[in-house]
């Protein structure tokens, strides 16, 4: 098969940081350190950064440091001996804020618009693009006031970076670590290149999630899906400028851009009726959901009763949703599919990628620990018609849904 190299973060996306102004805020959190790294990062690829440090950041890294870095002052005061931070001037200058780490104390604050530092002068008074990075313990990453507050600030339009698995300051493994240097860089250059957005115009369709096939009013088929993988592909769509409609299973819906539709769903039939509503008009459509093969023949009204014997559950099949939109698709139109595979997994995803008619199969295995069910991180391999075949480290699911994006659109315009 003929071999294609991985799509993302090419060369031409590469140079989108080339004179971009960028200001770097790095708030009191012990990942401070690796802030370091990600100015250079940033400097290395070309773009002009400004440092602007909260008074306990001092206490995590030095503004010398930074400032040898970034070649430029590091601003910590508004007033300084006879001098004056313009807060407004710098907000206006940058091409975008990055405030990595954000710690979950400059989180309420933002929530909240406080404005009791530098930081958050210079936040307030942004008229670019946000782009937030936290770290913290996971008992604080997952405490409701938190969560509300992250909600609040995605609300008011900025985005958030999301926080990683691992060895936390503690000395506990959990959520709450912040994004490495390598991939906020990577965001960023992701971001900034929303303004050469390949899919403005084009109208996608996603799916994502589980189904739930329901026995009575208490009992139903389902499985762990998610539905992480299917949003981020919604979000990736969209900051590529299509126009998305999700078709979302019974899962939450967390850090999903305000401007994707979502249909709610709960049964197959339910994703098949919805996704059948919007498949003339779509361009793309990207079938990620989990959905029940079969599905009980009846359904009880009332709640089953235990009792003393064994009890036999009549199933009958769902529609084959991929199956069906192959079937149905037109010429110019693209269906991308997924395969969860656990033995024969190259061979069953080529068989599906034939027999669904689709142009694209997304294979992924549970044999491999970095993917599956429930995970933040997915491993892909991407087949297509044409005899294509591109393989992919694992990597956080937002970075795998620019690759697939990013795949699909080097597809399309092969």
């Amino acid at each position: 098969m003929r071999q294609l190299k991985p799509a993302a973060f090419c060369i031409f996306r590469r140079m989108m940081l080339k004179g971009r102004k960028i200001i770097v805020g790095i708030t009191g959190s012990i990942a401070a350190y690796k802030t370091a790294t990600l100015v250079r990062c940033l400097v290395k690829e070309g773009a002009e950064v400004k440092v602007i440090m909260t008074p306990a950041a001092k206490d995590f890294i030095t503004p010398l440091t930074l400032s040898t870095l970034s070649r430029y002052p590091v601003l910590t005061d508004i007033f300084k001996e006879d001098e004056w931070a313009n807060h407004v001037m710098l907000g206006r200058w940058a091409d975008a804020m990055v405030i990595a780490p954000l710690s979950c104390n400059t989180l309420a604050k933002m929530a909240w618009g406080l404005c009791d530092n530098l930081l958050l002068s210079v936040y307030l008074s942004a008229t670019c693009p946000v782009i937030l990075a936290p770290a913290m313990d996971e008992d604080m990453w997952k405490h409701p006031a938190t969560r509300n507050n992250l909600k609040q600030i995605e609300q008011f339009g900025n985005t958030v970076i999301p926080v990683e698995n691992g060895e936390l300051a503690s000395g506990l493994t959990g959520e709450g670590r912040m994004a490495e240097p390598e991939y906020i860089k990577d965001y960023i250059i992701h971001f900034l290149s929303r303004s050469n957005r390949k899919l403005a115009g084009k109208k996608a369709l996603v799916t994502a999630g589980p189904t739930y096939e329901h026995i009575d009013p208490v009992r139903f088929i389902g499985n762990h899906s998610s539905g992480k993988m299917g949003i981020a592909l919604a979000n990736a769509l969209h900051n590529q400028g299509a126009e998305v409609t999700l078709v979302l299973g019974p899962v939450s819906a967390d850090h999903l851009s305000k401007d994707i539709k979502v249909v709610k769903v709960q049964s197959a039939r339910e994703m098949y009726d919805a996704c059948l509503h919007v498949f003339s008009q779509t361009d793309i459509a990207v079938m990620a959901a989990a959905v029940a093969d079969y599905t009980p023949v009846t359904f009880v009204g009332e709640k089953i009763k235990k009792n003393d014997g064994n009890w036999s559950l009549e199933l009958k099949k769902t529609t084959d949703i991929l199956k069906d939109l192959g079937g149905r698709k037109r010429e110019g139109q693209l269906l991308v599919g997924f395969a969860l595979e656990t033995n024969n997994e190259e061979a069953n995803a080529l068989t599906k990628l034939k027999s669904k008619n689709a142009d694209m199969i997304v294979l992924n295995s549970l044999n491999d620990k970095d993917a599956g069910f429930g995970k933040d991180t997915n491993k892909i391999t991407i087949f297509d018609k044409k005899g294509g075949v591109a393989g992919f480290e694992a990597k956080p699911k937002e970075a795998v849904a620019v690759d697939i994006v990013n795949y699909l659109i080097d597809y399309t315009n092969a």
